[in-house]
């Protein structure tokens, strides 16, 4: 399956839901937020919500400062 993440072509294995699609490219959940096709999915829903081909999935990281 083809999708793009922060605007970068990324191919993953399977369907996988937004939580699986996090481990595959290695970044946990926490201080993560993500946006699939320009809408905000809160983390309460990333288990059950599937990644579909073409997807435009923006990945925040909170970052602590001042």
């Amino acid at each position: 399956m083809n999708i793009t993440v922060n605007d970068i072509p990324v191919e993953l294995s399977g369907t996988p839901s937004l939580r699986e699609m996090l481990e595959q490219l290695g970044h946990g959940p926490a201080g993560s937020a993500l946006a699939v096709n320009q809408t905000i999915i809160p983390r309460s829903r990333w288990a059950e919500h599937p990644v579909n081909e073409g997807d435009d999935i923006l990945l925040f990281q909170a970052i602590a400062g001042g």
